[in-house]
């Protein structure tokens, strides 16, 4: 039987690219998704050239036409949403239930900036200068280079181009490899909803063939990346060297502090939620408990009980709650993290072996450590369902504990305690802080992004949106 296969899409054509690499099932490693092809510099570089010259004509447009292509692309991916999800599923492992929320997040995302369209901010002012006006007025950065990861194939990608879009820019895309199918999907929408040749273009390929490219290009005018910090570090370097614009999310070591007075049922479902949902591949997962000692015994056991009913397995199976691990790369590096945790003295309370399911998959327990703040498990981004307890002393102790760590993007806290709630508020050191939730779960109107090491630049989503993809330009006009 005969596989898709997914082709780039540049100057509004589909295009074969250099070779082509196997869209894998994690799910089902002997029913692979499909097949796509690897884009080279070249291809990059002719994506480049036509976003270039779309510009100009695209910030022309007239803002109606904006708003309605973002519109139409919102509404077909509602719709879609149930096929879609489907196909999100089986390619990247996100539960079915998981996936098809997350498509319908895309296409909201997609509605929301085709009314900022029609929003664009600006003012006018009185000048302090008797017969002169001024005006403030924002406009599109130009050629807008994006690079995603694999884990929201869906919404990540539609927070970065619908903004882009929006505000007059044009986009080269580049998705990550392991997720073509949703690419593909989401350009193949934009091209029929009538997006200009030139004004949307997706490469797909390696990052030191494609990525740099993008990266490295004298046109690109800005770049939004969302990855590891190591990869974004670089990015800032050599965009950022040639004076581009540079938006980076990357990573997160996130905590949820449980106090003594928490809703035990509250605390249990934000911690397992927010550690192995998603196979605990989100830089949202919070992968550090940390747990007042007064608490800690019966969280534990509850903890404990609640992963053990924790149905793994088919990411499109029915009742499943977590499934596989996105590739065998990654699910080597979880291994490796359990057997570092191990190694280093942390008690394994739960899990840490593979699970021989059939099909054959990338299937991995949930995994539960006791550890010290000093671990490797409690310190680095591990990017699986792997999570460490560690114990608090007091508030003020967890609060210390949650902010001695070199990322900053999401932070929680499960009380009772409107005192220590909003104390944690304040002085949380991470951009996002969430009070008897997941810290996986954010709404799509509002801004996302985090501080320290987890990010740089203007934050993604909602109207913030508009500081990274406009420029402000002041003008004066004499009356």
């Amino acid at each position: 039987m005969s596989l898709p296969v997914y082709r780039n899409y540049i100057n509004g054509r589909w295009l074969h690219g250099s070779t082509v690499g196997l869209d894998e099932n994690p799910s089902e490693l002997d029913a692979p998704v499909g097949e796509y092809v690897r884009g080279s510099a070249a291809d990059a570089n002719e994506a480049i050239e036509a976003a270039a010259a779309a510009q100009p004509v695209w910030a022309d447009c007239g803002v109606q036409r904006r708003a309605d292509l973002l519109d139409a692309v919102g509404s077909e991916l509602l719709a879609r949403k149930q096929e879609l999800g489907l196909l999100l599923a089986r390619e990247e492992g996100k539960t079915l239930p998981e996936a098809v929320g997350e498509v319908a997040r895309a296409g909201q995302i997609f509605k929301f900036f085709a009314g900022e369209a029609l929003r664009v901010p600006g003012e006018s002012l009185a000048s302090v200068r008797p017969g002169i006006e001024v005006e403030i007025r924002r406009e599109p950065v130009g050629v807008v280079g994006l690079i995603t990861p694999w884990n929201f194939p869906m919404a990540i990608p539609a927070w970065k181009i619908a903004p882009a879009l929006a505000y007059g820019n044009t986009v080269v895309f580049k998705p990550a490899e392991l997720v073509p199918g949703c690419a593909w999907a989401l350009a193949d929408i934009l091209h029929r909803a009538g997006v200009p040749a030139g004004v949307f273009n997706m490469v797909m390929g390696s990052g030191r063939q494609v990525g740099q490219a993008i990266v490295g290009h004298a046109l690109v005018d800005a770049v939004s990346f969302t990855g590891s910090t190591a990869v974004g570090r670089q990015i800032r370097e050599t965009a950022g060297g040639r004076g581009a614009r540079v938006q980076l999310e990357m990573g997160g070591k996130n905590p949820l502090i449980v106090l003594n007075d928490a809703d035990l049922d509250v605390a249990v479902n934000a911690a397992v939620n927010g550690a192995f949902f998603s196979t605990g591949q989100r830089c949202t997962a919070s992968s550090r408990l940390i747990v007042e000692e007064g608490i800690r015994d019966r969280f534990v056991q509850a903890v404990r009980l609640r992963l053990a009913a924790l149905k793994v397995g088919n990411a499109v199976g029915q009742g499943v709650e977590m499934g596989p691990v996105v590739d065998e790369r990654q699910l080597q590096t979880d291994l490796d993290y359990i057997r570092a945790g191990v190694d280093e003295g942390a008690e394994l309370l739960f899990g840490g072996d593979l699970l021989p399911l059939t099909p054959r998959g990338h299937y991995l327990q949930p995994t539960l450590f006791a550890g010290a703040p000093s671990m490797r498990i409690a310190r680095e981004e591990i990017f699986g369902p792997v999570a460490v307890v560690m114990p608090a002393a007091s508030f003020e102790h967890a609060l210390q504990l949650a902010n001695d760590t070199e990322f900053g993007l999401c932070a929680g806290i499960c009380t009772q305690s409107l005192k220590y709630a909003s104390q944690f508020k304040r002085q949380s050191a991470a951009g996002m802080v969430m009070v008897n939730l997941p810290t996986a779960g954010v709404d799509y109107h509002v801004p996302f992004g985090g501080r320290k090491a987890s990010s740089a630049g203007p934050r993604e989503q909602g109207r913030y949106a508009a500081e990274f993809y406009t420029s402000v330009k002041t003008a004066y006009t004499a009356a």
